[in-house]
């Protein structure tokens, strides 16, 4: 059988221009991981800082980012497994290691506590920044209370919820990623050259040693709020094409790579040369506690806006997706897609701003749910599957790292839970609800 040179050429221009696809997927991937994991670089929570940042703090940070780099590509090989199938959500991927019940179970309530967690630190987030912008853009303007902001910043997730995909959210992935870079650089570079504070101290905050243990505790659970990407990775790498020849694992990991590399450059930085400048002092927000030059910390918080506009919609995205499917297979009441779009997404908004608003205990949230969502989803849930999947011989390098991945995630996971939980009680007296 004869092939003409116009077929071959073709069919290299089909080939190239496949490759391409995969490559601005995988690029697109690479924005929509990095606003996520570098998504909590404003909140260097001064806990995180003064209780552990003489060493301890960077190590933990050093090894949550090997860790989750290592479970990352774990969850990245574990997509396409098993030939010719596709694990397109997180707990369809625990309910094929698990079982159909068990795996459900054990899978779906902590991915939706990380996807819903983060939305609602979002919220809270966007209306922070919101608030801080104004009062430097316009610094003879009436002051506006917190919580209107808030309600300002989710006004925009009802028209934004109503985008049907990731897809579709692609762009505003992109603006998030680049706007993550930028404000972390921005917060980085203004604090070295804000230069110490007057009488800035490195020591530890003097408290007793029961109260110093908890907040360390809620710090490990901070800590893994920069590492909440896992819970949507498998729903990003479902939208890029996949063959046996170009299979999606190879740009998706090309695109977390990049992704982690963008977290470690707006992360540590901004640790350091924060608690640096700052010392024990240092704010939730390291953009609050700078003031000069004006202009440029305001665009500083208007950047992060940007970014958690971008990343609110990656978070919520599957979970719109879980619950209109749920209601398509069990209702026939709503059988307009446009409507059950409009009802469950407004609705999910709304829950969120009313979260956001009535709780704005930043910091302490960022613990809590660090704990008994983010640490599972993203420090060891990934090592047990691949530990059940592809048993890997005991004792064997792939054996011990999984393990060691494991214990550590479960103690971080118990840890800060206790820690995030105890400092919510004993700061409840100085919280303010619709602050």
């Amino acid at each position: 059988m004869e092939i003409s040179l116009e077929s071959l050429d073709s069919l290299q221009n089909k080939q190239d221009s496949l490759e391409l696809q995969f490559s601005v997927q995988g690029v697109l991937a690479a924005c929509g991981l990095s606003d996520r994991v570098a998504a909590g670089v404003v909140v260097i929570k001064s806990s995180s800082e003064s209780f552990m940042f003489k060493g301890p703090g960077t190590l933990i940070l050093a090894l949550s980012w090997c860790i989750t780099l290592n479970t990352m590509w774990q969850m990245i090989q574990l997509h396409e497994s098993e030939p010719g199938v596709r694990f397109d959500r997180y707990y369809d991927l625990g309910r094929h290691a698990f079982g159909p019940k068990l795996g459900a179970w054990i899978v779906l309530p902590q991915q939706l506590i990380v996807q819903v967690g983060c939305d609602i630190v979002y919220m809270v987030t966007g209306g922070k920044c919101l608030k801080k912008f104004m009062e430097i853009a316009c610094s003879n303007c009436t002051p506006i209370r917190q919580s209107y902001w808030i309600c300002i910043f989710g006004g925009l997730h009802f028209f934004l919820s109503q985008l049907p995909d990731f897809n579709s959210v692609s762009g505003v992935s992109l603006a998030a990623a680049i706007m993550s870079l930028s404000y972390s650089t921005i917060a980085w570079v203004g604090s070295l050259s804000h230069g110490r504070v007057p009488n800035v101290s490195y020591a530890y905050k003097k408290t007793s040693s029961i109260d110093y243990m908890f907040r360390v505790f809620n710090a490990l659970g901070q800590v893994t709020f920069a590492y909440a990407g896992h819970a949507v990775v498998l729903e990003i790498q479902a939208t890029i094409p996949s063959t046996p020849e170009k299979p999606s694992r190879v740009p998706m990991w090309k695109g977390a790579v990049w992704a982690y590399f963008v977290n470690g450059i707006c992360y540590f930085p901004v640790a350091l040369i924060g608690y640096w400048a700052f010392g024990q002092d240092v704010a939730d927000n390291v953009l609050v506690a700078l003031q000069k030059p004006a202009w440029l910390i305001a665009s500083a918080n208007l950047m992060v806006v940007v970014h958690v506009i971008g990343s609110y919609q990656v978070y919520a995205m599957p979970v719109f997706d879980l619950v209109e499917r749920t209601i398509s297979k069990r209702s026939n009441i709503i059988s307009s897609g446009v409507v059950l779009r409009l009802i469950v997404r407004s609705a999910y908004v709304a829950f969120t701003l009313f979260i956001g608003v009535t709780f704005p205990f930043f910091g302490d949230l960022l613990g809590f749910f660090g704990g008994f969502g983010f640490a599972p989803t993203s420090y060891f849930l990934p090592s047990i599957i691949w530990l059940k999947l592809k048993k890997p011989k005991r004792f064997s390098p792939s054996w011990i790292i999984n393990w060691v991945c494991i214990f550590v995630g479960v103690f971080i996971m118990l840890a800060s839970t206790v820690g995030g939980l105890r400092n919510i009680i004993t700061d409840s007296s100085s919280y303010e609800f619709y602050s």
